[in-house]
């Protein structure tokens, strides 16, 4: 096989991907729309957002802490 036709072979395969991508993100539902809601009113997440929310705080006062030591 020729380099030429080697080439010919690549572009082509390059356009086709390129053709698909765009027809895929056109077509596509962004990510955080299909889980948008998906936990409302659900007890565990809500008690797993909150044991988030107070460990990021004790960590916010043991950086105060530190600081003024």
């Amino acid at each position: 096989m020729q380099l030429e036709e080697r080439v010919a072979i690549l572009e082509a395969e390059v356009a086709r991907l390129k053709n698909q991508i765009e027809h895929q993100t056109e077509s596509t539902t962004p990510w955080w729309k299909k889980v948008s809601g998906k936990f409302k009113d659900n007890p565990a997440f809500d008690e797993a957002m909150s044991l988030g929310r107070e460990y990021r705080e004790s960590q916010r006062y043991d950086l105060v802490e530190e600081s003024q030591e």
